[in-house]
């Protein structure tokens, strides 16, 4: 099938054709006469399969001209950058269209952002927190929303923004379509659905535990944090070969250490993403890493989900994910395009039990490469690196405690004495005070 079968207007297929695009992909075929029919819908595929574009045409194609200044269609995202890539997705495809696109997010200017709300919009880009912010100043108003629009839900409440997704969704109009799309369907997001779709239609494109066809998997094991860093740095040497290059860390204290350790060996390559640096520099950070200005770019998982850059090279995970979804999200990041990938993880002993749990989880045993000859191979270890000597199970219990017999124990035999009186028992008095008068008067009676 071509886009030309799915009865577009001609601003969206000359945007297309801009853009290069003939056909749709699965997810993007299958969601369209979904979301024309006016049906709630779940959307449920890989990363990089199309999601943006299987909600954005159809969306686009039913969106009317109007100077009204409240939206009319909301998309609710979890990261900054997923907002500004939506948005800019949406502005190549009204590229010919009379349509007003924004977004808005936190770690910013609330000011600046409720100004460009004042001066309306079509449609709104938001994440959950801002997009409540903005709601609770009275600038924003939500009455007139006719589709809304949930991506990467699963991600979205794993980062905790439950209570804001209730607070905006119960003050939508009970008339609207809902879609929500996402890579993986959990027991909460399918809570999620039951308190708020209306009879949905669910879209899945294949199964869910199954990589990415053109990624190539490998993995090194490595002792340490200091030979991964020696690891890293080899296998970064190789410019040919590693064009542009996507590392991922699980802190953000981690990818900091990492950027000041290769950074002196690769100056001016390198970039850094994670949730501690300011909105400009992760915005400058991308861009310069789409652009090839820099080679490199170290991030958090908040890079896994949604950034959409076709030509990355190689994902390379400086350490192991303990959750397998967030594995594959991080690797889903190359082989994008119908492009081939490689994802190379970095695997230290402890870290072994995750990569099983994540060979299970894809039902595929990764392949195991050699070091690097003449790779050093560091004898230091970090704090968290070195092991725990006292631990519970390790010291055991104290002499006291192993001796002791519990709460019902026979007693020592300096307790087992009873008091027998003797020179330091208390006697009673014969004339105690209140006997007295008693005494008194027998005396009197003799007489």
């Amino acid at each position: 099938m071509t886009f030309l079968e799915l009865n577009l207007n001609t601003p969206i297929l000359n945007a297309l054709n801009d853009l290069g695009f003939v056909n749709p992909t699965p997810i993007q075929e299958k969601v369209y006469p979904v979301v024309m029919s006016g049906r709630d819908a779940v959307g449920i595929a890989q990363t990089g399969t199309g999601k943006t574009f299987a909600y954005l045409v159809p969306i686009l194609r039913q969106l009317k001209y109007s100077e009204q200044k409240h939206p009319r269609i909301l998309v609710v995202v979890p990261t900054r950058e997923l907002v500004l890539q939506v948005v800019g997705e949406a502005e190549k495809l009204a590229k010919y269209m009379n349509l007003r696109v924004i977004g808005v997010y936190g770690g910013t200017n609330i000011n600046t952002q409720r100004q460009v709300v004042y001066n309306g919009m079509d449609i709104l880009v938001a994440t959950p927190g801002r997009l409540v912010d903005l709601v609770m100043t009275g600038v924003l108003r939500l009455k007139s929303i006719q589709k809304l629009v949930i991506d990467e839900v699963d991600e979205m409440l794993n980062l905790g923004f439950r209570p804001q997704l209730m607070s905006f969704m119960d003050s939508l109009p009970v008339r609207r379509q809902n879609l929500m799309f996402s890579a993986t369907l959990t027991d909460e997001v399918r809570a999620l659905i039951d308190s708020y779709f209306y009879e949905p239609i669910t879209i899945e494109i294949e199964n869910q535990r199954t990589p990415l066809e053109q990624i190539a998997q490998y993995y090194f094991a490595v002792p340490n944090f200091y030979t991964k860093i020696n690891l890293l740095e080899s296998l970064l040497s190789n410019t040919d070969e590693f064009a542009r290059v996507l590392i991922f860390a699980t802190s953000k204290q981690l990818a900091d250490r990492i950027s000041e350790l290769i950074e002196p060996i690769f100056p001016e390559q390198i970039g850094v993403l994670h949730s501690n640096k300011s909105q400009n520099y992760r915005i400058n950070s991308l861009e310069r890493f789409k652009n090839g200005t820099n080679r490199i770019l170290i991030a958090t998982d908040v890079a896994s989900r949604g950034l959409d850059i076709v030509d990355i090279s190689h994902v390379i995970n400086f350490d192991v994910p303990d959750v397998p979804e967030d594995y594959i999200h991080r690797i889903g990041r190359t082989g994008r395009a119908e492009k081939t990938g490689i994802s190379i993880t970095f695997v230290n002993e402890p870290e072994m039990k995750f990569l099983s749990e994540i060979e299970k989880f894809m039902n595929r045993d990764m392949e195991e490469k050699p070091l690097p000859e003449g790779l050093k191979i560091s004898n230091v270890f970090t704090d968290e690196e070195r092991p725990v000597l006292f631990d519970k199970d390790y010291i055991g219990k104290p002499k006291g405690i192993a001796e002791s017999q519990g709460a019902f124990h026979e007693k020592k035999e300096k307790n087992k004495k009873v008091n027998l009186g003797g020179p330091g028992e208390r006697k009673p008095r014969k004339d105690k005070p209140e006997n007295r008068g008693v005494l008194r008067k027998r005396a009197a009676k003799k007489k």
